[in-house]
């Protein structure tokens, strides 16, 4: 049964959620040793929702990972993941849950990144509204739709970008909490080997003294 946690995540997917169409989301969490974390995200029909999640933080840098449909149906599911990146088309309309398992795990706590991005397509009432925005009567040589064309290109290659940045933070991210580990293990094993080094240099010093060091009883 599905432990819930992270309440304000689950806040801001709802905040999120109640446009008339759902919007990019991106969040970080903490999940705890032994637990699990669902997040519900509203979204309508006629659309395709990606869903990429990255284990950036903890030991073995893994989690287990549900995606459920409104109906309870199993879209996506992976174990022992540390990322995955999945698109699912909407056919249906209600709330999709998405699960986070570290059940698996007993010590170690994981730092996990999520990020929801939607692809849909708009209404003829907002092209039409679009047009009548920017088609004034003196202006009927431009050509509007080449205009239009342009600008949703440019629109969609910045938001692109964008989610191309943040999925390269989160691997920075994940590469800089390795590095610390790696580093903090080699601090450890060094200072072991100095340790060792330093008595055994002790150890050889005394048996090296002990051999020249003559306790007999000279007599004058």
């Amino acid at each position: 049964m599905a432990v819930w946690g992270c309440l304000w995540g689950l806040c801001l997917l709802s905040v999120v959620s109640a446009f008339k169409q759902p919007q990019d989301t991106e969040f970080t969490f903490l999940l705890p040793a032994g637990r699990q974390e669902c997040f519900y995200q509203t979204a309508g029909v006629n659309a395709s929702m990606e869903v990429e999640y990255q284990v950036i933080g903890g030991a073995g840098l893994d989690v287990d990972f549900v995606l459920m449909s409104p109906t309870g149906a199993i879209v996506v599911a992976e174990y022992r993941r540390s990322d995955g990146v999945h698109t699912v088309d909407l056919t249906e309309e209600g709330d999709y849950m998405m699960c986070f398992d570290n059940s698996f795990s007993t010590i170690s706590e994981k730092l996990v990144f999520f990020e929801l991005i939607f692809d849909t397509q708009p209404g003829d009432d907002e092209a039409e509204s679009w047009a009548e925005m920017v088609e004034p009567d003196e202006l009927l040589d431009i050509k509007i739709d080449d205009i239009k064309d342009a600008i949703e290109a440019m629109k969609s290659r910045l938001e692109k970008s964008m989610q191309m940045q943040t999925v390269l933070r989160a691997f920075e991210a994940r590469d800089r909490n390795l590095q610390d580990s790696n580093l903090d293990r080699v601090n450890f094993w060094s200072a072991v080997n100095l340790a060792v080094l330093v008595v055994v240099a002790i150890v050889q010093v005394y048996m090296l003294k002990s051999l020249f060091n003559d306790k007999r009883k000279i007599r004058t």
